[in-house]
């Protein structure tokens, strides 16, 4: 565990979680580089959790200097997450992926800051994209995810990050087992009214073949952001889904009304699913506000 001092004078334990699948090509490069990055601090603690591979990725990180736990299973990027954080014994978690996209050399600009803030997300910069597709996705997510928390979201899907071990326990059970945990828990930081900070990264290529479907995954991506909008700040999602419903039927109401003519079934389908749409976002925002300090207890 590497042992750092925040702001406040208090020593810091840390836990660098490096979850992998089939890495055995790269994680004893990845592991080796972290553990000469935390070299200043005797303590430091490497926990791969090997994803059932079905390579030596275990072995290698194991005999690299990793604490390695290995799920019987193959389960998930956010699961093997998951695993991290229950294990975990510093008071900051880092995540950094075991492909060798993220550099070690970047930890302590994430953990220098926690203390003011509880989480720390190294944003990529544009040249750290190596596929366009993905590029434009990351910002479309990054847009939505601004407007959902209220704030600038500069990388909702980075998964390099430092957060307090805390917080992530806590949190832990809304993660998903995917690659979809890093959106879910930039935007639950957000919504639980915790300091949050970007610092610019930059990555290399990936060492092997990706594991992320573009399609299969930027689906799921999606559907996270709005559970998890859904979770925390419900009006957000139905209140601009119940106007586009509510519209036409006002629109063509007042022009019935004008033109004397009597209302159609569209006309009374549209005002009715709108403002339905809209009462039970404001129903679910009663309930999200008690979940909120259900997480603040």
């Amino acid at each position: 565990m590497t042992v750092t001092t925040d702001s406040v004078g208090v020593e810091k334990k840390i836990t660098v979680v490096i979850p992998a699948y089939q890495e055995a090509e790269v994680i004893g490069q990845v592991v080796t580089k972290t553990i000469e990055v935390l070299a200043a601090f005797p303590q430091a603690e490497v926990l791969v959790v090997d994803d059932a591979s079905t390579d030596d990725t275990g072995r290698i990180a194991e005999q690299a200097g990793a604490r390695v736990i290995r799920h019987p299973y193959n389960k998930g990027n956010g699961a093997a997450i998951k695993t991290g954080i229950r294990a975990a014994q510093g008071d900051v978690i880092v995540f950094m992926d075991g492909d060798g996209q993220h550099d070690p050399a970047d930890i302590p600009r994430l953990v220098e800051p926690i203390g003011v803030y509880d989480m720390v997300i190294g944003a990529r910069s544009p040249r750290s994209y190596h596929d366009v597709g993905r590029k434009n996705a990351n910002r479309a997510y990054n847009v939505l995810a601004s407007y959902i928390c209220g704030a600038a979201v500069l990388d909702l899907t980075s998964g390099f990050r430092a957060v307090r071990a805390d917080l992530a326990r806590k949190f832990c059970h809304l993660l998903p087992n995917t690659f979809s945990y890093p959106s879910t828990m930039t935007i639950v930081m957000f919504k639980a009214g915790y300091n949050v900070k970007f610092v610019p990264i930059e990555v290399g290529r990936r060492v092997g073949q990706s594991k992320i479907n573009i399609i299969r995954d930027g689906f799921r991506f999606l559907t996270i952001i709005f559970k998890v909008a859904v979770l925390f700040e419900p009006l957000k999602v139905f209140l601009p889904i119940g106007i586009v419903m509510l519209l036409p039927g006002l629109v063509l109401g007042f022009e019935k009304l004008v033109t004397g003519r009597s209302w159609t079934i569209a006309v009374t389908a549209s005002l009715s699913i709108g403002a339905l749409i809209i009462v039970l976002g404001l129903i679910s925002e009663q309930i999200a506000m008690l979940r909120t300090v259900q997480f603040d207890r």
